[in-house]
C-alpha cells in the first residue's frame, strides 16, 4: 500500500519512497505508475471526486529506488520546478558497486548524449555535438564484503547520469546490466535516492526528506 511509502505530506507536497522497479510516470508499457497510485491514495484519503491533481516534480528511472517528490497543487509544482531548474535542491544518492572507486572521493565531469530509441546515455570525456555537460561529486562511505557504498551528490540532472558516469569511472552500479554490470540483476538496481534538501515552496522553511534503504538483497549489508 502506498501509505507505507509516504515520507512527508502536507497541503502542498507529497514525498514517497519509490520502490525499484516501479514506474514514476507513464510510458509505452502502460504499467501502473507511482503517480497513478498517489492519485488514488489522495482520492480515497480526502474523499475527492473526479481527477486528483498530482504534479511530478522530478523523475527516477524505473529500476532506481528512493525519495521522489510530488505536489498536490499547481502552485507548488510551479515553485518546485523553479527550485529544481535553478539547482536550489540538494540531491543525495547512494549506490553500491562491486569495484572500488579509484579514489575515496572526487568529482566527475562528462558529456552525456541520450539515445531515446535505445534508452541509453553515451559518455564522452570532451564536449561533442548533441551532448550535455554533467557533473557529480562522489565519496566512498562504507565497505562491506567487497561491496562499496558510494554517496553521490548531483550537480546536474541528466538522464541516467549517475549510472553512466559511475560506469565510465569503471564502477558500474550493482545490478545495472545496461551500464556494464557483470552478474545477476532484477527489476531494481543498487541506486537509491537517499535525500532531498530544499526550502519549502510555500512555508519558506528548510526541509530535509530522507528515504530509508530498501529491504532487498543488494542493501542488506548496509542496514
Amino acid at each position: 500500500m502506498i501509505e507505507q511509502l509516504v515520507l512527508y505530506e502536507d497541503n502542498h507536497l507529497l514525498a514517497l519512497n519509490k520502490p525499484g522497479g516501479l514506474l514514476a510516470q507513464g510510458d509505452r508499457t502502460g504499467d501502473i505508475t507511482l503517480v497513478d497510485q498517489a492519485q488514488e491514495y489522495l482520492r480515497i484519503k480526502y474523499g475527492k471526486p473526479g481527477n486528483v491533481f498530482v504534479g511530478l516534480v522530478h523523475r527516477l528511472d524505473r529500476p532506481v529506488s528512493g525519495v521522489i517528490l510530488l505536489t498536490k497543487t499547481s502552485k507548488a509544482l510551479t515553485r518546485m520546478n523553479k527550485l529544481f531548474s535553478s539547482q536550489q535542491v540538494k540531491k543525495s544518492y547512494w549506490a553500491i558497486t562491486a569495484i572500488r572507486p579509484p579514489s575515496e572521493s572526487g568529482t566527475l565531469v562528462h558529456w552525456l548524449k541520450k539515445d531515446p530509441a535505445k534508452n541509453l546515455s553515451s559518455v564522452f570525456k570532451k564536449e561533442v555535438s548533441g551532448a550535455r555537460r554533467c557533473e557529480l561529486d562522489y565519496q566512498l562511505i562504507s565497505v562491506r564484503k567487497k561491496k562499496y557504498l558510494v554517496e553521490v551528490l548531483l550537480k546536474t540532472g541528466r538522464p541516467h547520469q549517475i549510472r553512466a558516469q559511475l560506469s565510465a569511472m569503471g564502477c558500474p552500479i550493482t545490478g545495472d546490466l545496461k551500464y556494464g554490470y557483470k552478474g545477476n540483476s532484477s527489476e531494481a538496481i543498487a541506486l537509491h535516492a537517499r535525500s532531498l534538501f530544499f526550502e519549502h515552496p510555500v512555508k519558506k522553511e528548510p526541509l530535509l526528506i530522507e528515504a530509508s534503504l530498501p529491504e532487498t538483497d543488494y542493501w542488506q549489508e548496509f542496514h
